[in-house]
């Protein structure tokens, strides 16, 4: 049995996380400032004697004995990192410094949930993990976008420079229960107008691209990760290669809920990258790692719980 922290514990991929890591027979430590997390992903965990939750900001040093550390601070979805632009910045940049100097106190390995945000607007498609990213750092996403790649540098430089054991996955749009119903991100948004019949919003001509990981994939990709080989320390892409359009995407929710929804065309956003999709040669070899559920199967299951969601609201 391994104590093992999570941060950001209580948000949409940390508690499926943490539940995960109960399963594999641990203790977990979940650690979260409740910004964006909700106490009522984690409520069922509550009961379980491995499990323990802390409520505390990683902007703040911590201290604890733990074995493994999986870092997923940080608020995801444009909605909320850019209500506090400077606290995600410094989440993302000392949150990590906080983590590396626990893993480095203690010898242990920590993980990165870094993001296919460090690519930026690419102008390589699909991305490979040798892509450098064409990333503004001036822009209104530029708070999470180059949080992530410093985060990204700095555990590069806390393992040349302290031995560090690092592993860093860069996760690309994934979607499951558990998502806040109002956290901005295009499948919730979708799914949350086509159950209330409102128009779905569409920003930009609605072909940009982006490719869809279902929660359940995501997670074993991130516990594939950190039990893999010593030495390998990515950075490798977890997400899903098939590749939608915002159409195609809006088109197949309005039909799997048999909404009477409309689209409705809004201006993009600045900096709103037009394609998106991952090259997963490196998860596949290393990790012996590839999705398994399809969109429409994936959506299904986020349908249900948004339904419920909403009915019991």
């Amino acid at each position: 049995m391994k104590r093992i922290l999570v941060t950001g514990g209580a948000g949409f991929l940390g508690s499926h996380l943490c539940e995960r890591l109960l399963n594999e027979g641990n203790e977990v430590l979940c650690v979260d400032n409740l910004f964006t997390g909700r106490k009522s992903n984690i409520h069922h965990l509550m009961d379980d004697k491995n499990f323990e939750f802390l409520r505390h900001d990683i902007t703040f040093p911590l201290y604890a004995e733990v074995d493994e550390i999986y870092n997923l601070a940080c608020p995801a979805s444009p909605v909320h990192y850019q209500f506090d632009p400077v606290q995600t910045t410094k989440t993302s940049v000392i949150g990590a410094i906080n983590m590396l100097g626990l893993a480095k106190r203690l010898r242990i390995k920590i993980l990165q949930a870094s993001t296919s945000e460090v690519y930026g607007d690419p102008e390589v498609h699909p991305q490979p993990e040798s892509y450098k990213g064409s990333v503004s750092t001036t822009g209104i996403r530029a708070c999470y976008d180059e949080g992530k790649r410093c985060a990204e540098t700095l555990f590069f430089d806390y393992q040349r420079q302290h031995k560090v054991a690092i592993k860093v996955m860069r996760i690309f749009n994934t979607y499951g229960p558990r998502m806040h119903p109002n956290d901005g991100r295009v499948v919730s948004n979708f799914i949350v107008q086509a159950l209330k019949g409102q128009d779905i919003t569409i920003f930009g001509d609605g072909r940009q691209t982006r490719s869809f990981c279902y929660v359940d994939d995501n997670i074993e990709g991130m516990y594939r990760l950190m039990n893999s080989r010593d030495g390998f320390t990515g950075p490798v892409n977890i997400g899903n290669p098939g590749e939608f359009t915002m159409l195609e995407l809006a088109e197949l929710v309005i039909a799997l809920t048999n909404s009477t929804s409309k689209l409705k065309f809004l201006p993009l956003p600045q900096d709103d990258p037009m394609q998106r999709q991952p090259i997963i040669d490196l998860a596949k070899k290393e990790l012996d790692w590839e999705p398994t559920v399809d969109l429409r199967t994936g959506l299904g299951k986020t349908i249900q719980y948004f339904d419920e969601l909403l009915k019991n609201s």
